[in-house]
């Protein structure tokens, strides 16, 4: 196994001086030094051949022993040296401070067909910035973390990547639902690929340190290499910068919504400087359409994180960052401008995307109030929205329209005389809109199924492949990654996992809510 290593990141940013890995207040520095901590009896259990491919790394080098021990932080790759990063963040809409890479270790940085990859692996043991956690991952959160990652991939949506997953052979102490009641569960590491995996805490933790320098030297940094067009660094480019992160956080949360995934955890040191969907942890998707649903067990209380306000969290973070890149602006203006165009720009871009998801393509100044109605319908009764969504590409008249969505129901036999009659309404309204699109039937139904998805990642799915893998059974793990690689395609052998959730995952630990444990 040859990589093409670079060393961008490590030669271009400053380095902690300190080399003992021990928790502590680390300054002056963008990452320290630190090695994977060696693992009982390290398997791996799946790998994700597209990602290997990307890596230069063949299938047979996949199998072998280098493969594994490095991929598992058994073994440091020659001539590389391991790291973890030090950033700040708002967690739950308060700051607090230093936090870093508390379970995540970057291995090394790979180019590979004029694509530069950063490689990580999750799990893989203490650094200074684990405060008074273990650095350890268990098999429950990695294969949720693994299965989703690529699944958000072949949606279509930012993010960052899997390489591999494994487990450690050791036992880890962890509070699911932290209710005192810890139990040992299998550890297991993800070995994670980004092109970055900077957030916008790295750059806060400098400025509330009013340490300038560094936050110039890691700004410039980040120009240079993941936004080169903007040229070299100036107040202008600054400003730019911020426009391009903006658009591409807000771009990803739009996605977010199109297909119903809840982050759960929008931390600023949750977000990613190339708005990629960063650190899959208490995420969920929505299965009854809901506004205010969150996954997270921490946020039941308050839901800042619910589905209805990523959009709003997402501008909250950038005001964030707005803030930590102040200092080298020295001028409010232009980000308050940035900042209030996010929110035009998200107005217009929900509407597309919403359009999109009815197959809606010529102009209608009446499209506002049929989606808002649609949205309240949604809501009248638990109403599954990737079913909902997916079977609306069929439609061809409005007589025939709640017949097409009954599938969508969680209690369709309760369903009221009222709501059936709100569809009714709706759906001659959407019937009568159809009539100025200029697409063909077939057309509409193209480009709507190429919107929402059939598949997606349902907690219940993750947990199904959680289960068997807790018994020594891996085959669920690859049947859901092969299945989730298509999510727009019908695959009428799969129709299995066209299905509304469960009764039984109703309130299961793992498929209603979750901890940031998780």
């Amino acid at each position: 196994m040859k990589l093409n290593l670079k060393n961008t990141f490590l030669n271009n940013l400053p380095a902690d001086k300190v080399l003992e890995n021990s928790r502590r207040q680390v300054t002056d520095a963008v990452y320290s030094f630190v090695n994977p901590k060696k693992t009982n009896q390290p398997e791996i259990i799946h790998v994700s051949q597209e990602m290997t491919n990307d890596l230069g790394i063949t299938t047979k080098e996949t199998k072998s022993e280098l493969f594994k021990n490095v991929f598992t932080g058994n073994q440091v790759y020659a001539n590389t040296k391991p790291f973890a990063m030090c950033y700040g963040g708002h967690q739950f809409g308060n700051w607090a401070g230093q936090l870093g890479d508390g379970r995540a270790i970057n291995l090394f940085e790979v180019e590979h067909q004029n694509k530069n990859w950063k490689a990580q692996l999750k799990g893989a043991g203490k650094t200074p910035y684990s405060r008074t956690a273990d650095g350890l991952a268990v098999l429950r959160s990695s294969i949720r973390e693994y299965l989703c990652s690529e699944a958000m991939h072949h949606l279509g949506i930012a993010t960052t990547r899997a390489l591999s997953l494994s487990l450690s052979g050791d036992q880890v102490l962890r509070d699911v639902l932290y209710d005192g009641n810890p139990a040992y569960e299998k550890g297991a590491i993800v070995s994670r690929i980004s092109p970055s995996f900077l957030r916008f805490g790295n750059f806060e933790i400098f400025a509330s340190r009013n340490d300038i320098t560094n936050l110039k030297v890691l700004t410039d940094y980040t120009i240079k290499h993941h936004f080169t067009h903007l040229g070299n660094p100036s107040k202008e480019t600054y400003v730019q910068f911020f426009s391009e992160v903006a658009n591409k956080t807000l771009d990803m949360i739009i996605d977010w919504q199109r297909v119903g995934f809840v982050h759960g955890v929008m931390n600023t040191d949750n977000m990613s400087i190339l708005g990629l969907t960063i650190d899959y942890g208490p995420y969920g998707w929505l299965e009854g359409f809901d506004f205010g649903w969150t996954p997270n067990t921490t946020d039941r209380q308050n839901k800042r994180y619910r589905y209805g306000n990523q959009p709003n969290i997402g501008l909250w973070n950038l005001y964030q960052l707005a803030n930590a890149l102040y200092p080298l602006i020295e001028d409010a203006e232009p980000l308050e401008v940035i900042l209030n165009q996010y929110k035009v720009d998200f107005e217009k871009k929900s509407l597309r995307m919403m359009k999109s998801k009815l197959g809606l393509f010529v102009a209608d100044e009446e499209d506002v109030k049929l989606i808002q109605e649609l949205e309240d319908n949604l809501q009248l009764v638990e109403t599954d929205m990737t079913i909902f969504f997916r079977n609306l590409s069929n439609f061809s008249n409005y007589k025939k329209g709640f017949k097409l969505i009954e599938n969508a129901f969680y209690d369709l036999e309760n369903i009221s005389d009222d709501v059936y009659n709100k569809w009714n309404i709706w759906f001659k309204k959407f019937e009568n809109r159809l009539t100025i699109e200029r697409v063909s039937v077939d057309e509409r139904k193209e480009k709507m199924d190429a919107t929402n998805p059939k598949y997606v990642l349902r907690n219940y799915m993750a947990q199904l492949a959680i289960d068997a893998a807790n018994n020594g059974d891996y085959k669920l793990i690859d049947e859901l990654f092969q299945l989730l690689k298509n999510p727009y395609k019908d695959q009428p052998e799969n129709d299995k996992w066209f299905a509304k959730r469960p009764e039984w995952a109703r309130d299961k630990v793992g498929c209603s809510m979750l901890s940031c444990s998780s």
